[in-house]
C-alpha cells in the first residue's frame, strides 16, 4: 500500500546541492532576501508565506498553507487538482500537467538553494545548470488511486510536523546569515539541518502535486 513509508534511501524524490568552496560572497549572502524576490514571487520559497499550492474561486477553497509555491505553484497546484481528476476517472496523468510540476519543481530547488544561503550563484529562471538539482523518478501506470484519492489526507502528517521544522529552518537559517556574514562559513550542523528538510519537503511537495506515489518518509536523509 503507498502510505507506507518508503525508505528514505530509495525514495524516488531526492535533491543534489553542490557543496560550498572558497569564500563566500558576502555582499549577495546580506542582499539575499532581496535579490531573491523575483524568484520568490514565481516559485516561493521559505521566507514566503502563502499558499503556493492551491487556488481560490467562489465555489471552491483549497489551501495548503505549508507549501508556498509563488505564481508558478498555484499553476501548479490546480494543474495537480485537475490530475487528480484524470488519474481517477480517466486513468492517466495528462503529460504537460505533468511536465509543468516538475518544472516548477526543478525551478523551486534551485531557487531555495539560494534563498537559504547554500549557494551564492544567482539561480536561472527557468531550466539551466545550477548546483542544485532535483533527481525524480515519476510515477508510472497503474497508479495507486487509493493514495491518489486521498492524498490530502495522507498528507496531513507531514504538514504538522513540516510547519514546525519549517519554523526551525527560518530562525537557524538567520543564525546561518549572520555567521556567514560574520564568519565566512555556514555552521556545518545548521546547513545538515536545512538541506534534511529541504530534502523532506522537496518530497513531499512532489507527493501531494501527484508526481510520485509513494509515502514520503519522515527522514531528513
Amino acid at each position: 500500500m503507498a502510505v507506507a513509508t518508503a525508505a528514505a534511501s530509495s525514495y524516488p524524490v531526492n535533491i543534489e546541492v553542490d557543496p560550498t568552496t572558497g569564500p563566500r560572497n558576502k555582499l549577495t549572502v546580506g542582499f539575499r532576501i532581496i535579490l531573491a524576490i523575483p524568484h520568490s514571487i514565481l516559485v516561493g520559497g521559505f521566507l514566503a508565506l502563502g499558499a503556493g499550492f492551491g487556488f481560490y474561486n467562489q465555489d471552491f477553497q483549497f489551501i495548503s498553507n505549508f507549501f508556498s509555491g509563488g505564481v508558478l505553484g498555484a499553476v501548479a497546484g490546480v494543474c495537480a487538482v485537475i490530475s487528480w481528476f484524470a488519474i481517477l476517472f480517466a486513468n492517466q496523468h495528462p503529460e504537460g500537467l505533468r511536465n509543468l510540476g516538475t518544472f516548477y519543481l526543478r525551478w523551486k530547488v534551485r531557487a531555495m538553494a539560494y534563498q537559504a544561503l547554500f549557494r551564492d550563484e544567482y539561480p536561472p529562471f527557468g531550466d539551466a545548470d545550477y548546483p542544485a538539482r532535483l533527481h525524480i523518478e515519476l510515477a508510472e501506470f497503474p497508479r495507486d488511486k487509493l493514495s491518489v484519492g486521498l492524498r490530502i489526507i495522507y498528507g496531513i502528517p507531514h504538514f504538522i510536523v513540516l510547519f514546525f521544522l519549517g519554523i526551525a529552518w527560518f530562525f537557524t537559517s538567520v543564525v546561518a546569515w549572520f555567521a556567514i556574514l560574520f564568519t565566512g562559513e555556514y555552521p556545518q550542523g545548521l546547513y545538515n539541518f536545512g538541506i534534511g528538510v529541504f530534502r523532506w519537503q522537496t518530497r513531499v511537495e512532489a507527493y501531494m502535486l501527484l508526481l510520485v506515489d509513494q509515502y514520503p518518509p519522515f527522514s531528513f536523509e
